[in-house]
């Protein structure tokens, strides 16, 4: 998985949306969903990421970086680590950011099941 495949599933996960539910929210298919995820789309047009952006509530500019539209983009923190206080002090490594979003998702699957 390319990066911009990685950006797009891990922003759509930390919703949690399927692909199915972004379909029904943007009009984008599901099968190119999954394609642009799994890096066989590499360049996207600006305006599926801008719609993918605006669902998935992230900078389009990181989007458009990602599938090598633009350069010289410099992210901000990530949404996460925005809105704590807390963590926003830290200076993360990507792999305790990863490890972070990653148990994110553990406890929204668990929240799932009750």
């Amino acid at each position: 998985m390319d990066g911009l495949g990685k950006a797009l599933k891990r922003s759509r996960e930390l919703i949690p949306m399927t692909l199915r539910q972004v379909e029904e929210s943007t009009g984008i298919s599901n099968a190119y969903l999954s394609q642009l995820e799994n890096g066989k789309i590499k360049k996207p047009s600006a305006n599926v990421l801008y719609k993918l952006a605006s669902l998935y509530n992230e900078p389009l500019d990181s989007f458009l970086a990602a599938a090598g539209i633009i350069e010289d983009y410099k992210p901000e923190k990530s949404r996460l680590l925005s809105a704590s206080p807390a963590l926003a002090a830290e200076e993360l490594t990507n792999e305790e950011e990863k490890q972070l979003l990653d148990y994110l998702k553990y406890i929204r699957y668990q929240k799932s099941l009750s």
